[in-house]
């Protein structure tokens, strides 16, 4: 295979060869729907008709009519006639949207989760994409990030089984054979997901096992999943940006994890390494870029401005171009686009795959299996039929339920909330009336609200933030709902009707002024295309929910970070007591408002009979804990059932629980099943002071329950 692609090398001009490591955006070439729209930092690239002829890849061309024009006029352009990879952001659905990945990680279901990503991959492929930037698989622990809502939560173990899914679902087993597939790019290499104080493109800074512990496992995971692409990081790894890092990069990424596969910079990565301060101009942001082993350089041209010089006055040498161009080539070779140009794109075939009646079932399924019911005061949910209902809330009847990363969703398209719940109540029972707006209110507006409350037996809120509120660049320091909405609360409290909130959001919440007021919460995140359908199968009790937060709920955003698997002190706070000299807060609760793993149910679950098979265990003898759980409800309902472990006396402090294993179980009303989970030696290794990964011998304990709060512990020893 590469016999050939190392011929075709030989015959590249150095020209050519640079052009391969160069992506440049839609608008810059022939065939384009958009061509010549090229304006802002886009028109300062200095880029010419020949650069444009050179490029290996494109950013943001999708439509299976537009690709292929692009393809056929860049084939005939190139003098040897290398086709261009198409690269997108199809995060979370290409034009059937679904819930974003925070909320789809709150399923804690990797067969939907495969299934997302695989009908994702199915409506890009045939739109002539082929290859997504996606999965993200960075950790998050600070809900100020506007990022949060493109992760899948605050734990490694739970990243690490998603990003494996998700690269699943978008590869499927065979890229170059299997046409409603596409190549995963996971993202961002490394630790993109810390920002101090939860700022976009902030500095990052942590140890190396800190880093290796919490932040490294989802990235590994994908990769040995077989992921093609990796994306850079905006940020500092250990005071080097990740993208000249070639420690990071060489080190780590290709000689110790052995990555043979495309590195990519992030938009105008390579460049920023100028502000970043690490190069004096665009030369040395080549020469640190190419030798940490970035084979694309995306949205800026310092490869093709410099690279040339560079290798000439021997600053760079040139095996490193034609090792960035042979991985390129081999992932064009891998998706089989030397024999097959177009892919999979197909006019004919995209207006029946897009948005298909099936993969709309399958979005309204993840949907509702994300949702997490936070609340659920005297079971006022599920709503029976004959309520007259007050939809109340500037979600009311808005589509922008699909996220900042919808790249291609449509609004229009959405399934709105006041659409979902007409699909189940006579009309003549619902009024809806937006109250206000996301961030500005109007008096009469307020007014229509209050007069629908009175007549209605109970009030749904739907309330939350705009997609620009999150996503990238969407840093909020205050994460409470905007003050309008809260005094909409205020005002319909008033009327002591019960109240349902519905919250659209893409971050973890302070939620005082909501969960204090409203007698139940329903998170539904930003739920996507069937959002509305989903959301009102769970009101009207057609869906039991079943979602489990990935992440914790601040009590306020002065805890940030807060997350469940943090480190203990040497005072720690072990009681309610009052005491000054321990690790508190004077004027809040050291707990997060709702844990991780957290999530009600229609029917509530017992927990009995926890036992180990024995109390001590080695590396050849793994033990078994196993406990029952029953439905002590009316109604079928699903349990994660969650296994932690602390190592008590570790050589390096330990987490006081890190989440080890889950079951995902259905019981009907009044069942018992049984839950038995294997404790192994490899599952209690972790990082030494010489960053090797082993085990130590000692006392640990286990914990089982239904999130990271509510456990019951039994203790085992590890002996060496």
């Amino acid at each position: 295979m590469n016999e050939k692609l190392n011929e075709l090398i030989q015959q590249m001009t150095f020209d050519e060869k640079v052009g391969q490591l160069m992506q440049l955006a839609t608008p810059f070439f022939k065939g384009a729907a958009n061509q010549g729209e090229i304006t802002g930092p886009m028109a300062e690239m200095g880029i010419n008709d020949d650069d444009v002829h050179n490029a290996g890849s494109v950013l943001g061309a999708s439509g299976a009519q537009e690709v292929i024009n692009i393809q056929q006029a860049h084939i005939e352009a190139n003098r040897l006639g290398i086709p261009l990879l198409m690269m997108a952001d199809i995060i979370h659905g290409y034009k059937t949207i679904f819930p974003v990945p925070l909320a789809i990680g709150c399923s804690w279901d990797m067969e939907l989760a495969e299934k997302s990503a695989e009908v994702a991959a199915k409506e890009a492929s045939v739109s002539g994409v082929h290859v997504t930037f996606a999965p993200m698989v960075d950790l998050v622990r600070d809900p100020r990030w506007g990022r949060v809502m493109e992760s899948t939560g605050e734990d490694p173990y739970l990243n690490s089984l998603f990003a494996r899914a998700f690269v699943r679902g978008f590869q499927g087993k065979d890229l170059k054979n299997d046409l409603n597939r596409v190549a995963a790019c996971v993202k961002h290499f490394a630790a993109y997901g810390a920002p101090e104080g939860g700022r976009e493109y902030n500095t990052v800074n942590m140890s190396e096992r800190q880093m290796r512990e919490s932040y490294l496992p989802a990235y590994k995971a994908a990769l040995d999943e077989g992921c093609e692409m990796v994306m850079t990081a905006f940020n500092t790894v250990d005071g080097i940006p990740a993208t000249g890092n070639k420690w990071l990069m060489r080190d780590l990424l290709r000689d110790e994890w052995g990555f043979d596969g495309v590195l990519i910079s992030d938009w105008g990565a390579v460049k920023e390494l100028i502000p970043h301060g690490v190069a004096e101009d665009g030369a040395e942001a080549a020469v640190k870029a190419i030798q940490a082993g970035v084979d694309i350089e995306m949205m800026t041209t310092c490869y093709i401005d410099n690279l040339k010089q560079l290798v000439e006055n021997g600053t760079v040498d040139q095996s490193l171009i034609d090792e960035a161009v042979l991985r390129i080539l081999k992932l064009k070779q891998k998706l089989g686009l030397f024999e097959n140009p177009n892919r999979g794109a197909d006019v004919n075939r995209e207006k029946e795959v897009v948005l298909s009646d099936e993969h709309r079932k399958t979005a309204r399924e993840l949907a509702a299996k994300s949702c997490v019911l936070l609340k659920n005061e005297d079971s006022l949910l599920p709503l029976t039929l004959d309520k007259k209902i007050a939809l109340i809330g500037p979600f009311a009847q808005n589509g922008d339920i699909l996220g900042p990363w919808s790249w291609h969703g449509s609004k229009e398209e959405a399934i709105k909330l006041d659409e979902g719940v007409k699909m189940k109540i006579n009309p003549s029972l619902l009024t809806v009336a937006n109250g206000c707006d996301i961030e500005t209110g109007a008096e009469d507006e307020l007014n229509q609200a209050l007069a629908a409350a009175i007549q209605a037996d109970v009030v749904i809120l739907a309330l939350g933030e705009s997609s620009r509120m999150s996503g990238e660049g969407g840093s909020r320091a205050d994460i409470r709902l905007p003050a309008v909405q809260l005094e909409l609360v205020a005002q319909i409290k008033k009327f002591n009707k019960p109240i349902v909130a519905v919250l659209f959001n893409g971050r973890p919440l302070d939620l005082h002024g909501v969960i204090d007021e409203a007698d139940a919460v329903l998170e539904a995140w930003y739920p996507g295309t069937e959002g509305g359908a989903a959301i009102a199968d769970i009101l009207y009790g057609d869906v039991n929910p079943s979602g489990r937060l990935s992440m914790s709920f601040p009590y306020s955003v002065g805890q940030v970070p807060v997350y469940y698997n943090h480190f203990n002190t040497g005072r720690p706070k072990v009681s309610e007591t009052y005491e000054r000299y321990v690790s508190h807060y004077l004027d809040i609760p050291n707990e997060p408002l709702l844990p991780f793993g957290f999530g009600l149910s229609y029917t509530t679950f017992l927990y009995s009979d926890a036992s180990l098979s024995a109390e001590k265990m080695n590396a050849d003898q793994p033990i078994t804990l196993s406990v029952n759980v029953t439905n002590t409800g009316d109604v079928a309902g699903d349990e994660v059932v969650q296994l932690y472990i602390r190592d008590i006396a570790g050589e390096i402090v330990r987490p006081v629980k890190e989440l080890k294993d889950f079951q995902k179980i259905t019981l009907e009303p009044k069942e018992t099943k049984k839950v038995t989970f294997t404790i192994t030696e490899e599952r209690l290794r972790y990082y030494h002071e010489d960053l090797q990964y082993t085990s130590d011998a000692g006392t640990f304990t286990a914990y089982m329950g239904p999130n990271s709060k509510d456990v019951t512990a039994l203790t085992f020893k590890l002996e060496k």
